[in-house]
């Protein structure tokens, strides 16, 4: 059998040689099979979960293909287009690209809210080769005339169905419709529901399809467990739980903004070192609170759904459900912050008596029984709690979109 590595799936020498430097020899399954379709031209629809190696996946024949090109950029303009849903991801993504690009003369820049636009007008003066964007604040540089796409020779959409949940899809439309129409197109999804079904048919022509890394396989390398209680208990109880020092790196989840800054608030007053991340927080202050934790100076950083697929955090011991999340595949993310790389990690859930809906949803998904630490409850079916609406993914038009718009 031929040993499978960067060189034989044909990436160029500068490449390889960043790769080698972080110490990347040996592909990912999702690598390994879209890699050698995008170097030959082709539309590429990936299906794959967080922590897989997707930005590699595009980036890699991206750099080389812009590379090879020898195009010189116009002012104002990109060549190529990433979109990310999240300020996280898209400076995740522009940073790893940056690395892996270190050895080519290519330009890169990424624009995003929640910070002053200034230096992101002044990147875009001289044009990139490479451009990451959150949607909202692309089409506010568009609008202002600070950048044109007539140069664009190939899209990547990343994490498509967080796009759809956080109500961007719009604004992507939007941007997709000021393209060239000759372009080479790539999309990326955790998940395919029917709206991410759609909008493939209107951007990619006769894709290849790539899927790797279904639920179920990530949940693997992670211990699952579960607490049964009531809202109120569930403050002291997570105190208790840090008390333990294998707890060494935590991410705690809360569905709401205001309930990652009450859960911080607790843990701050108990003496815990601990940084929260929410849209509300300016670009600045996120950026803050991820290094401090990244550096070890914050020991749990509380985070809503924003972050469960834009933090790449090494050595993340613990993963803590707060409150579960209303869509099953949010739990997939957020447990994906540990067990990165191939190591193992621990997740731990708190269920309220009107969570069991959604426990019974992520069960499902993983198809596992998340194992039940204490006494298990039996909740009479008259009080278990209503099931939840998912009220972005029935394209809710008002207040949440507005909120999320400037959250990018």
């Amino acid at each position: 059998m031929t040993h499978l590595d960067f060189q034989t799936l044909g990436i160029a020498e500068p490449l390889l040689r960043a790769l080698a430097a972080e110490n990347y020899l040996n592909p990912t399954p999702i690598q390994a099979q879209a890699i050698p379709l995008i170097l030959a031209g082709r539309d590429v629809l990936g299906l794959a979960q967080t922590g897989t190696g997707k930005t590699a996946a595009f980036g890699l024949p991206l750099l080389q293909g812009l590379a090879h090109g020898h195009s010189q950029v116009p002012p104002q303009s990109a060549r190529a287009l990433i979109l990310a849903p999240t300020r996280e991801l898209a400076l995740q993504i522009h940073d790893s690209l940056k690395i892996y690009g270190r050895h080519l003369s290519l330009r890169h820049a990424v624009v995003l809210g929640g910070v002053n636009q200034n230096k992101q007008v002044a990147a875009l003066r001289r044009g990139a080769d490479v451009l990451v964007a959150t949607p909202g604040r692309l089409l506010d540089l568009i609008n202002q005339k600070h950048l044109h796409l007539g140069a664009v020779s190939m899209l990547v959409i990343d994490e498509a169905d967080r796009m759809f949940d956080m109500g961007f899809i719009r604004d992507v439309r939007k941007i997709v419709a000021m393209l060239p129409r000759k372009r080479q197109s790539l999309l990326f999804s955790a998940t395919m529901p029917q709206e991410v079904a759609h909008f493939v048919k209107e951007i990619l022509h006769d894709p290849a399809r790539v899927e790797v890394a279904p639920a179920k396989v990530m949940a693997d390398r992670i211990e699952q467990h579960v607490y049964f209680m009531e809202a109120n208990e569930k403050r002291t109880r997570l105190l208790e739980l840090l008390n333990d020092p294998a707890m060494a790196r935590v991410i705690v989840f809360t569905r709401t903004k205001h309930g990652a800054n009450k859960v911080a608030e607790t843990l701050s007053k108990a003496g815990h070192a601990a940084a929260a991340i929410h849209g509300n927080k300016s670009q600045s202050a996120r950026q803050s609170a991820l290094e401090n934790f990244r550096a070890g100076r914050a020991r749990i950083l509380v985070a809503t759904d924003i972050a469960s697929r834009g933090i790449d955090v090494d050595d993340v011991s613990h993963v803590v459900n707060f409150e579960l999340p209303d869509v099953p595949e949010s739990y997939v993310h957020r447990i994906g912050r540990t067990a990165r790389a191939g190591t193992g990690g621990i997740a731990i859930s708190f269920c309220a008596s009107d969570e069991r809906t959604n426990l019974r949803d992520i069960e499902r998904l993983v198809k596992q029984k998340l194992a039940v630490v204490g006494h298990e409850p039996a909740y009479a079916p008259e009080k278990a709690a209503p099931r939840k609406i998912d009220y972005a993914k029935k394209h809710r038009r008002f207040k949440p979109r507005r909120n999320n718009r400037r959250a990018a």
